[in-house]
């Protein structure tokens, strides 16, 4: 049994994982491109979440709170859902997020990553853009610093 936990979790984290630094670019909602690269030497948190995704939510004032508390990082959100933009204008008027807001194609999502296992997906990349931790599921802002202060 433990070792299937083991190969399981494994997998998992062996889809996120990369060689090479990452480098996308996606569409800011309602502004212009947003390259991955262009936050070299700060920790990048990558957070996919949909608008009906109830634990996407919760997490997005804490995500927030994590953004405008730190300047040596910067959350990324991912939207992975096929909507209209005024869907996302009205959840983001609710929740109101510090971080900015990137639109992915869910039949092209970026790689190397692919589509999320599930969502909410946190994916957190060093200074360098390495892929170095990623969360399935729900995630603390909390956990995530203590994460990159132990680094």
């Amino acid at each position: 049994m433990l070792t299937v936990l083991i190969l399981t979790t494994f997998a998992v984290q062996a889809d996120y994982e990369s060689d090479e630094p990452i480098e996308f670019s996606l569409q800011q909602l309602h502004g212009e491109m947003v390259s991955v690269s262009d936050f070299r030497q700060k920790w990048v948190v990558l957070n996919y979440w949909a608008t009906w995704c109830a634990p996407c939510r919760k997490e997005i004032p804490d995500l927030s709170e994590l953004n405008e508390a730190r300047d040596d990082l910067v959350v990324l959100g991912l939207a992975y859902e096929d909507t209209d933009m005024e869907t996302f204008d009205g959840f983001l008027k609710e929740f109101n997020p510090s971080y900015p807001i990137l639109l992915v194609d869910v039949y092209a999502p970026p790689e190397p990553f692919g589509a999320p296992k599930a969502l909410p997906t946190t994916i957190i990349l060093d200074r360098e853009g390495y892929p170095v931790k990623t969360y399935v599921g729900p995630v603390t802002g909390e956990e995530i610093k203590t994460f990159i202060d132990s680094w």
